[in-house]
């Protein structure tokens, strides 16, 4: 977005001026190219109510884990990505699994991301996936990080960039936005911008005999 305010600038500063400070404008349409050029580009995109998730996975694509058929939300991230694939294009499931309780889908690093649909499905993920989206309060004891409804209500739709030892997050509506159509929500003022994963929890070793000291002790 600041890019986007440069680049209107210089163009209003080319169009409106008669005067030799009208190469500003250039100037400023310079900076805001590479300015965008030098964004990185989002790792995780949530949709506004948190049913629908794009990883960008080892091949640095999007790959989108649809729970709802909004054709118009996957045309708007692939053209913001700058891609030239449609939403019809098979190789945006590349990678995602998906069954009743929800999907799972690797990101680059080959941590899982998990939009749990179903509170069955939770705990399951808390303990395989390093970010976990869920409608549902997380248990205590979750080792994953986790995008709540809470969040997403207050936030709406969320972008993250992942940096050493956490994500930063864009939202929708951040911190201290209070808008008349669109009113900051009760106790938005404790709203972080950032995101930081919680450490995964140690967890307790397998003590299943290996097949070896099985065949040892026969």
């Amino acid at each position: 977005m600041p890019p986007l305010i440069v680049a209107s600038i210089g163009l209003v500063l080319l169009g409106l001026l008669r005067t030799p400070l009208r190469w500003s404008g250039a100037g400023l349409l310079a900076l805001a190219i590479v300015w965008a050029a030098a964004t990185p580009r989002p790792d995780i995109l949530i949709s506004g109510d948190g049913r629908n998730v794009a990883v960008r996975g080892r091949d640095g694509q999007l790959h989108l884990m649809r729970t709802s058929k909004d054709a118009f939300l996957f045309k708007e991230w692939l053209a913001a990505d700058a891609g030239a694939r449609s939403v019809t294009d098979p190789s945006l499931a590349d990678g995602v699994s998906c069954d009743d309780a929800g999907c799972v889908v690797p990101k680059a690093d080959g941590a899982l991301v998990a939009p749990s649909l179903r509170a069955d499905a939770l705990a399951d993920d808390c303990l395989r996936a390093g970010l976990v989206v869920s409608a549902r309060q997380p248990p205590a004891s979750c080792a994953a990080s986790v995008i709540d409804r809470k969040r997403v209500q207050r936030q709406g739709a969320l972008v993250l960039r992942e940096r050493r030892g956490g994500f930063v997050v864009d939202a929708v509506r951040p911190r201290g936005m209070d808008r008349p159509w669109s009113p900051a929500p009760d106790g938005s003022a404790e709203t972080d911008t950032s995101f930081v994963p919680k450490p995964s929890l140690p967890r307790g070793e397998d003590a299943t005999p290996s097949e070896t000291d099985l065949q040892a002790n026969d």
